[in-house]
């Protein structure tokens, strides 16, 4: 539970530089790019090569790609309805499909099941979020976000092809796949692992440096619809979906609290660099965070509470 004491310090480090006028304002921003440019990429390129393709129960692999495709129109009707602006919607599309399932999710479920949930968790977050995040939320940012000084129509089919192939966390995953049945020489190894290292820490405190406690009054809305559907409504659709396939099953119950963990912060990461957003992406990964330590315990209750009968 240490990650989570972690969590809360980077956050705490954020708001103390917001506060102490010494940093640029765009602090935030520039920690982004860091972010976006090395951390990121470095995580894929850790990560995904180490990925086995067995018979793996299909739970977890398939859930968050489920919830993609249920969330996605909810937002957009959402957006439709409450009139949200185009950053704003993009912003919503990127950031609620997209759950923590790594640097929460892998120490909560251990938390919760031990050591025998995480190849569960790890499957969930492997084959489902961060393949979402790297082709899912890149299009959306394509599409959704504009540059400075330009206008705001959407870009050409081939600009979003450029921009996708040009994106850092992309080409990581291009190059990792390439790079599957191989093993880095033990200095690149470790190289890889110390820039991986630093994803968290550098983009919390992002998130801390920009998280405003009073958002303005057209970002609330979205923040209170983003948090029910991150929060209660995607592991509710999770628990329906799995419960009659038995809860008692370990794979179960970690597909369903996975489905529970709050917005990633990579994809906050994403939103904000894209400009989609920004106060309101901040506030969705922070606020959710915070949420978390009293809506995880809960979901982890009823589950077991609905086992028990």
């Amino acid at each position: 539970m240490a990650n989570f004491i972690f969590i809360a310090g980077y956050v705490v480090i954020g708001l103390l530089l917001q506060r102490s006028r010494q940093f640029p304002q765009n602090t935030g921003q520039i920690l982004n790019a860091y972010v976006i440019y090395v951390a990121l990429p470095a995580v894929v390129l850790q990560k995904i090569p180490s990925l086995t393709f067995g018979k793996e129960l299909l739970y977890p692999a398939l859930m968050p790609w489920l919830l993609l495709l249920l969330t996605v129109p909810v937002i957009l009707a959402l957006a439709k309805w409450l009139n949200w602006s185009r950053l704003t919607t993009g912003a919503m599309l990127i950031v609620v499909p997209l759950g923590n399932t790594s640097f929460v999710g892998f120490p909560m479920i251990e938390a919760f099941f031990g050591t025998e949930g995480i190849p569960y968790a790890l499957l969930y977050d492997q084959l489902g979020s961060f393949f979402i995040l790297s082709i899912y939320a890149t299009i959306v940012a394509a599409i959704y976000s504009h540059e400075p000084g330009t206008s705001a129509q959407r870009p050409s089919a081939g600009a979003i092809a450029w921009r996708i192939a040009k994106f850092p966390p992309f080409v990581a995953l291009v190059i990792a796949f390439a790079a599957r049945g191989f093993n880095y020489p033990e200095v690149l190894s470790q190289f890889i692992d110390s820039l991986a290292i630093t994803l968290v820490p550098v983009i919390m405190v992002a998130v801390g440096f920009q998280l405003k406690f009073r958002l303005p009054q057209e970002d609330r809305a979205p923040l209170y619809w983003a948090l029910g559907l991150k929060l209660v409504a995607t592991p509710l659709v999770a628990l329906a979906v799995l419960y009659g396939f038995g809860l008692e099953q370990l794979a179960v119950q970690v597909t369903i609290m996975e489905a529970a963990m709050p917005a990633m912060i990579s994809a906050g990461a994403l939103a904000i660099m894209a400009g989609l957003a920004p106060t309101l992406s901040a506030a969705i990964v922070g606020y959710g965070v915070i949420l978390c330590f009293v809506t995880l315990p809960l979901w982890y209750a009823l589950i077991q509470f609905l086992v028990s009968l």
